[in-house]
């Protein structure tokens, strides 16, 4: 499941959701939902397939599709319980546990140090804004004060 992308999940809970009362779809109705892509087609109920959530049936090729999809009652099931898309967004949300795959780990570790760069870049700015707003408000403090001065030795003269 890992290799399939959020796109390719939508896709995949689309074609399940297509399935009608009869719980099959001809390859004619396959090619309709796919724009008639059949590469794409083909790689979708392949992985299908591979997750034996549908079967096929009528003569084809070993890159064609079947004449028939047929439904299997894992696959309705599957859907009702949030379909490839569910699946991916939990996989999405699980942390990364020490014994997952290297490539898991190290994009983990790019995501936490880009998330930390941002935060100390976020915290230099305010660090900045804070000294010019407390320069200013210095000058604005002896500005008040000279004008005080001037003010007092203007009305004692």
């Amino acid at each position: 499941m890992t290799d399939l992308n959020e796109y390719e999940c939508e896709m995949l809970d689309a074609v399940l959701e297509a399935f009608g009362i009869p719980d099959s779809l001809t390859r004619r109705q396959l090619l309709e939902l796919f724009d008639q892509d059949e590469a794409m087609a083909f790689a979708m109920v392949q992985a299908l397939h591979r997750e034996g959530l549908v079967a096929e049936s009528g003569k084809h090729g070993d890159y064609e599709l079947p004449e028939k999809l047929i439904l299997k009652p894992k696959g309705e099931k599957f859907l009702k319980e949030g379909g490839f898309v569910g699946r991916y967004r939990q996989e999405q949300q699980k942390p990364v546990v020490a014994g997952g795959t290297l490539a898991k780990l190290q994009q983990q570790n790019m995501r936490l140090q880009n998330e930390k760069l941002s935060g100390e870049s976020q915290v230099r700015d305010l660090r900045k804004a804070v000294n010019n707003l407390q320069t200013r408000q210095y000058i604005w403090f002896v500005l008040i004060i000279v004008a005080l001065i001037a003010g007092y030795l203007l009305g004692h003269r």
